[in-house]
């Protein structure tokens, strides 16, 4: 298999790496109360958590797509386009759940990090899964034989 296979493989392995980190955070927090959650974890804090799976989960993967599709551009590949659309359908039903969450986290919790994560991250699967399916009507181009052509 070629690189820009293996490489569109981790980057749908940290989208959904990313996804599972926020979608975990958020039951949490919305299935524990304020005093449960400080008797447990008396540092959590919305904001630097959330910016520590940014950092961790969704960094990693956008730039393991880009760095798929760079390599594939030339000659396409339904497998790579394949990934990275995937990876982006995962990113935009996981955070939509996560949009789904946020009623029920207490307002303690809150915080910009924490609200304005799942709307842009949604935004942002949008032009991954665009990207991913350029690959799928990208034509191989032909190899030339250099030796032959004198």
């Amino acid at each position: 298999m070629a690189i820009e296979k293996w490489v569109g493989g981790a980057s749908l392995a940290w989208f959904i790496l990313f996804v599972g980190e926020i979608l975990s955070m958020f039951n949490f927090l919305a299935h524990h109360t304020a005093q449960e959650i400080d008797a447990l974890l008396p540092s959590l804090q919305g904001g630097p958590e959330m910016l520590e799976f940014i950092s961790i989960g969704i960094g990693p993967a956008l730039i393991l797509a880009g760095l798929s599709y760079l390599l594939s551009r030339r000659y396409g590949s339904r497998l790579v386009g394949s990934m990275i659309v995937a990876g982006g359908a995962i990113l935009l039903v996981g955070m939509y759940y996560a949009n789904t969450l946020l009623s029920t986290i207490s307002v303690s919790y809150l915080v910009t990090e924490v609200k304005l994560s799942p709307p842009i991250f949604m935004a942002v699967s949008i032009p991954v899964m665009i990207i991913g399916s350029l690959l799928f009507k990208t034509k191989p181009r032909p190899k030339k034989d250099y030796f032959f052509d004198r």
